[in-house]
């Protein structure tokens, strides 16, 4: 089909251009969406995020990629494997984040889009461990993270989220589920 990094039955994830910028502000851009975040993003914090994946893809091999619905070539997110500072103490660890287009929420392209990326992550990578963590209030991300098989591994009281709850899944556990 194009261009595609990985592909499941109904979504394809390529590389972010700054040709998506326009339905991608619309998505950062929107309260609901970013309920989590501190706030929602401008178009300097779309532009600069664009550029940071783009950097990630140069400098690891992977970021977040751009989710298109197959059937109508439309871009509804990002998902991917980034390197986070987990636990806030300067040290990065592989990471499974995703953001979806409130029009697509409840469809379950966000956990066929991050299970995808898990076992990409986990046939590409030597990561042994891959997390998803989130503020403690986000339950959505919470359900996706347990929906690919992800356990709750640590909670913890942060400045940015109040408490921040932490997932993760081992490469043993993820091809023992498998």
């Amino acid at each position: 089909m194009g261009n595609y990094i990985i592909e499941t039955e109904e979504l394809a994830l390529r590389e972010l251009t700054m040709n998506d910028f326009l339905p991608w502000h619309q998505i950062l851009s929107d309260q609901e969406t970013m309920q989590f975040y501190p706030r929602v993003f401008d178009m300097d914090k779309t532009r600069s995020w664009i550029d940071w994946n783009v950097d990630n893809y140069r400098k690891y091999g992977f970021g977040l990629w751009a989710i298109i619905l197959k059937d109508t070539n439309q871009f509804i997110g990002d998902c991917g494997i980034t390197m986070q500072n987990i636990y806030g103490d300067g040290n990065l660890f592989s990471e499974i984040g995703y953001h979806v287009d409130k029009r697509f929420w409840c469809k379950g392209y966000a956990s066929q889009a991050a299970k995808a990326c898990l076992r990409y992550a986990f046939e590409n990578t030597d990561f042994n461990e891959i997390f998803c963590y989130q503020k403690w209030t986000n339950v959505p991300s919470k359900k996706v993270a347990e929906k690919i098989g992800m356990l709750l591994r640590k909670e913890y009281s942060d400045e940015k989220n109040t408490k921040t709850s932490v997932y993760s899944i081992t490469r043993t556990e993820f091809y023992a589920m498998t």
